[in-house]
């Protein structure tokens, strides 16, 4: 394991550890069964939903590893990253999913046990998948059923690593094409890929459409601009003006910048160690790593905090174990097109969860 991300994955736990002691607890968490025997409901009001552990219908020939990416593309498929359990039989460390759990294929063996990040973007009628792996230091875009459109070089240019063994990329965020300004006209950034070097030397690298380097910022330290693992990217667009939020999860905080890399501003509040980004309209979905996913709404007033299990110590421990309705360490998180929730979670198993709106 990378010196760096040890460091950060020790401090996660013995930080866990300390809440849990503390009794800690969170505003806007509910999870109750009230017979005993049905489902399990977190949240409340407009964000209400039924918990449902283990969505997946994980085929015989596959087991998953730790889970540490998800996506859902425009047919709803889900796509699942994990680094691929020892007993697997396959070695593929992508799965893909029907909208019922059903296993449709699965792919990317290359990427077995340095599976991180995954993000889906659309260009047009296209859509295409950059996906990380944090142990080999790359980074590809590439097709819905795993064909290598572009291949990043490690930004040897930027003059910031002594060697490619430092560059350990955990996520990647894309400006969409589409995007504009506050005077309407395209923004010049469109299309542009940041990459965040979250378990490296803590720098985030933009690159062009095509895959060039441009510029580095952020770099590690907790001043203003400094990021501590920036594990998480993506690009706010809940303002006029398009943001890149940064997943300062060493810091525990979020980081604002402009498109240009320049420091805007901080979120803290209901905040423990954020690993991730999705958006569902002016709603900003932030899985954390210490064991809930927290939804952000209009100035990252938190709207609801559920599943808060504060129980990191079971990610290591077998399934039966795992307390029903409680997260232990969420990674990552999407929408689907309904306002349904996707959950992965960092534990040797896996584990995928399906929030199901019912609020």
């Amino acid at each position: 394991m990378p010196t760096a991300r040890s460091i950060s994955r020790r401090s996660a736990l013995a930080t866990m550890t300390s809440a849990a002691a503390a009794g800690l607890c969170a505003p806007l968490i509910r999870a109750s069964n009230k017979s005993g025997l049905g489902p399990v409901i977190v949240g409340e009001g407009e964000f209400t939903y039924e918990v449902e552990h283990d969505w997946a219908r994980v085929p015989t020939t596959h087991a998953f590893g730790n889970t540490h990416g998800v996506a859902v593309d425009s047919q709803g498929l889900i796509h699942i990253k994990h680094t691929v359990h020892q007993s697997s039989g396959s070695g593929d460390a992508i799965c893909v999913f029907d909208p019922g759990g059903a296993f449709v294929r699965s792919w990317g063996a290359d990427f077995r046990g340095g599976a991180h990040g995954l993000s889906l973007v659309r260009e047009g009628g296209d859509e295409f998948l950059f996906v990380c792996d944090c142990n080999r230091g790359v980074v590809q875009k590439t097709t819905l059923t795993g064909e290598v459109v572009l291949d990043f070089r490690w930004p040897e240019s930027s003059g910031l690593y002594n060697s490619k063994a430092e560059y350990k990329p955990t996520n990647v965020a894309v400006v969409p094409l589409g995007l504009t300004g506050l005077d309407g006209k395209p923004c010049s950034q469109a299309g542009h890929i940041y990459i965040a070097d979250g378990y490296g030397k803590s720098w985030i690298h933009e690159h062009s459409a095509a895959g060039e380097y441009i510029a580095s910022f952020g770099g590690p330290g907790a001043e203003r601009g400094q990021v501590s693992c920036p594990h998480g990217i993506g690009i706010d667009t809940r303002q006029p003006t398009p943001r890149i939020v940064v997943a300062d999860r060493g810091n525990r905080r979020l980081q604002y910048f402009t498109l240009e890399g320049r420091h805007l501003g901080f979120t803290t509040e209901g905040l423990r160690m954020p690993c991730h980004f999705d958006q569902r309209g002016p709603v900003l979905l932030v899985p954390d790593l210490e064991a809930r996913v927290t939804l952000l709404g209009e100035g990252d007033r938190v709207l609801a905090q559920l599943g808060d299990g504060i129980n990191f110590s079971l990610r290591d421990r077998p399934r039966d174990q795992f307390v029903a309705g409680k997260f232990i360490a969420p990674h990552n998180a999407c929408f689907d097109a309904a306002g349904n929730i996707f959950v992965v979670e960092w534990v040797e198993v896996g584990r995928v969860t399906r929030l199901r709106k019912v609020g």
